[in-house]
C-alpha cells in the first residue's frame, strides 16, 4: 500500500513535471512567436491547447500546479524545507508563498482553458485583484503580496548565484544540472521583480488592477528590451528543462514529525 507521504511525493514530482512544460513552452514561444508572447499567460496555454492531446495535458497541469502549490505553502505553514523561524528563514518561506499564490493562479488559468472551447478571457489575475481592491485593506494586501514576489525574487537571483539549490537534489542527477538551474533561476528573479513591481503598483501606488501582470504577461513586457529579453526567454527555457529534472531528483521532504526533514546533499 502505498502510504500518504509516498502520494505526496508523487504529486509534487507531477508538479514539477508540470512546471517544466509551462516554463519550456513560455521560454519557446518567447523566442519563436512574439505575437503569442504578446497574449500574456493566454498566449501559453493557447499553445498547449494546440498539442496533440492538449486537453489531457491541460488537465495534467491543473493537477500537478496544484499540487506544487500545496507543496510550497507547505512552507510557510509547517517549515517542510527547514529554513527556520528568524528573519532570513521567513523571507524564504514568504517567498514561498508567494510563488503558490503565483502557481495556483496558473492553475486556474490552465482550468479554464482545459474546461471551455475558447480558453480564458485573459483578465483573470486583473479581475481577481480588482476583486481584493473592492475590500477594506485590499491594497495593503496585494502590497504585502508585491513584497513576498520581491522576496522570491531575491531568493531566486541568490539561488542563481550561489548554487544551494543543489542541496536539495540527489546527487545522480546529471552534470549539467547546475548550469541549467542558475540560468533558469536568474531568468524567474526578473519575472518574479516584474511581477512583484506590478502588485506594488496596485496595492500601494493606486494604480490599479490592470496593472497586475502574470507570469506570460512579465515576459511580454520586456519584448522590446532586446538582448534582455532573449537571455530572459532562453533562461526560462532551461528552468523547464531544469524542473524535469527536478520531476526525477528533486529530494521530497516527508510529511511525518519525525522525518520532514530531507538530507540535503552537502
Amino acid at each position: 500500500m502505498v502510504d500518504k507521504s509516498e502520494k505526496f511525493n508523487w504529486l509534487v514530482r507531477v508538479g514539477y513535471f508540470s512546471r517544466a512544460i509551462l516554463y519550456a513552452v513560455l521560454g519557446l514561444i518567447a523566442l519563436t512567436s512574439v505575437g503569442r508572447i504578446s497574449e500574456g499567460t493566454n498566449g501559453i496555454f493557447k499553445a498547449i491547447e494546440d498539442f496533440p492531446a492538449g486537453t489531457a495535458i491541460l488537465w495534467l497541469m491543473v493537477v500537478g500546479l496544484i499540487a506544487y502549490a500545496l507543496f510550497r505553502f507547505c512552507s510557510p505553514l509547517f517549515d517542510i524545507e527547514n529554513e527556520g523561524s528568524d528573519t532570513k528563514g521567513w523571507g524564504k518561506r514568504i517567498g514561498h508563498a508567494g510563488s503558490a499564490i503565483g502557481h495556483l493562479a496558473l492553475a486556474y488559468s490552465a482550468f479554464k482553458f482545459a474546461t471551455t472551447s475558447s480558453g480564458g478571457s485573459g483578465g483573470g489575475a486583473q479581475e481577481a485583484a480588482s476583486g481584493v481592491l473592492s475590500f477594506e485593506l485590499g491594497g495593503v494586501v496585494l502590497g504585502i503580496l508585491g513584497i513576498a514576489f520581491f522576496a522570491a525574487a531575491f531568493s531566486q537571483g541568490k539561488k542563481a548565484v550561489t548554487g544551494s539549490f543543489m542541496n536539495r537534489i540527489s546527487a545522480q542527477a546529471p552534470d549539467a544540472t547546475r548550469m541549467l538551474g542558475g540560468a533558469g533561476f536568474m531568468a524567474r528573479a526578473v519575472v518574479y521583480a516584474i511581477i512583484g513591481w506590478s502588485l506594488f503598483q496596485a496595492g500601494f501606488l493606486s494604480a490599479g488592477s490592470e496593472q497586475i501582470k502574470t507570469l506570460g504577461d512579465a515576459v511580454a513586457s520586456l519584448a522590446g528590451d532586446g538582448i534582455v529579453f532573449t537571455l530572459v526567454a532562453i533562461g526560462l527555457l532551461t528552468f523547464g528543462l531544469f524542473s524535469l529534472i527536478l520531476a526525477r531528483y528533486r529530494i521530497i521532504p516527508d510529511l511525518g514529525e519525525d522525518g520532514r526533514v530531507p538530507s540535503y546533499r552537502a
